[in-house]
C-alpha cells in the first residue's frame, strides 16, 4: 500500500488496518518515496483496560459516588488561596 503524508494524517485507521493485515505501507512525500512502515511481528496485542488488575480497585470507595463533589473538594484549597 502506498500513502502520502496527507493520508497518513487524515486516515490513520486505514493504515493501522493495513498494518494489522501485515501489509507493507510505503510513505511518500510529493510523489517521492521517503519511508516504509511495517508491522511488528511476534508481539501480543495490548489487553483491554478492564482486563488489567488495577481496573476497579477503588470501586468500593464511598467518595467515588459523586465525582463532581469529590473533585470540588480536591480543588477547594487551591482556589481558596487565590
Amino acid at each position: 500500500m502506498k500513502i502520502s503524508l496527507l493520508e497518513l494524517r487524515k486516515q490513520p485507521g486505514r493504515i493501522l488496518a493495513a498494518l494489522e493485515n501485515n501489509e507493507r505501507v510505503i510513505l511518500s512525500c510529493r510523489g517521492r518515496e521517503v519511508g516504509e512502515i511495517t508491522s511488528v511481528q511476534g508481539t501480543q496485542r495490548t489487553r483491554m483496560a478492564q482486563e488489567h488488575e488495577a481496573f476497579g480497585m477503588w470501586a468500593d470507595r464511598e467518595d467515588g459516588t459523586d465525582v463532581a463533589a469529590h473533585v470540588r473538594s480536591l480543588r477547594k484549597g487551591s482556589y481558596d488561596a487565590l
